[in-house]
């Protein structure tokens, strides 16, 4: 049985969230502020974390980059806040998905699943954790590494280099950006993105923007002047090299 921690300061909200959880086959913990969050991830280890951003003691976005000092458990943010500037900052302080609200208690347990599945941190039956938060080495990728111009991708050490320098990307911005290599100069439409990167294609197509417009800032370039990535209205992205 998966274990979740809440991290709800609004007494009926969590109570709702614990509830949907629980239906669905999860263990829940649950606290109100941020700093039961740490002391909880710290002692006891679980395997995801859904985090609420509005706590009382310490922004969540603080909240979420202590919790990455101590543990890689999965977090998914639920929040207020849909700022492309604002979510982009929590994934690249490690959210693994996020959530606005208000949202439905399906659409909370879609995206926990995915979050789990896509980081292979469902425990087996008799799985140990082997510290706070662990979970298991990702397997070996079968792609080869790929060179586009000066960016070079090697999914298997999980390492994206732009003229030598090394690229330091969220997981799922190398998954993005390994994906897109393998498929160089190929149009890839939102929704097979969405159905092999993130292996839902129900997830909402602005999940694919956010980590795009992430991605493009750290390939140095803008969408109105790309250089790697090109959009095509209508169709998709491919990943190119700069003429």
């Amino acid at each position: 049985m998966p274990s979740v921690l809440v991290v709800e300061d609004d007494p009926s909200i969590r109570q709702s969230l614990i509830e949907v959880l629980a239906e669905h086959g999860y263990a829940v913990r649950s606290v109100g502020d941020g700093f039961g969050a740490l002391r909880e991830v710290t002692q006891t280890p679980v395997d995801a974390v859904v985090l609420d951003l509005g706590l009382p003691d310490l922004d969540g976005g603080d909240a979420l980059r202590m919790i990455r000092g101590i543990s890689s458990v999965p977090v998914l943010v639920a929040t207020a806040r849909d700022d492309e500037t604002e979510i982009i900052k929590l994934l690249n302080a490690g959210a693994d998905d996020y959530l606005v609200k208000p949202f439905s208690g399906g659409q909370l347990i879609a995206r926990l699943s995915a979050v789990l599945r896509r980081t292979s941190h469902v425990p087996s039956a008799g799985a140990a954790h082997t510290g706070p938060g662990a979970r298991p080495a990702p397997a070996a990728d079968p792609l080869g590494a790929t060179t586009v111009g000066e960016l070079a991708v090697d999914p298997g050490a999980r390492t994206a280099h732009l003229a030598g320098r090394e690229l330091h990307l969220t997981r799922r911005e190398f998954d993005l950006l390994a994906f897109l290599a393998h498929h160089t100069g190929q149009v890839v439409s939102k929704r097979r993105l969405l159905t092999e990167v993130w292996r839902e294609p129900y997830v909402d197509d602005q999940t694919v923007d956010v980590h795009l417009s992430s991605l493009r800032r750290k390939l140095g370039e803008r969408a109105a002047a790309p250089r790697y990535l090109l959009t095509v209205r209508g169709v998709g992205i491919k990943l190119v090299a700069p003429r």
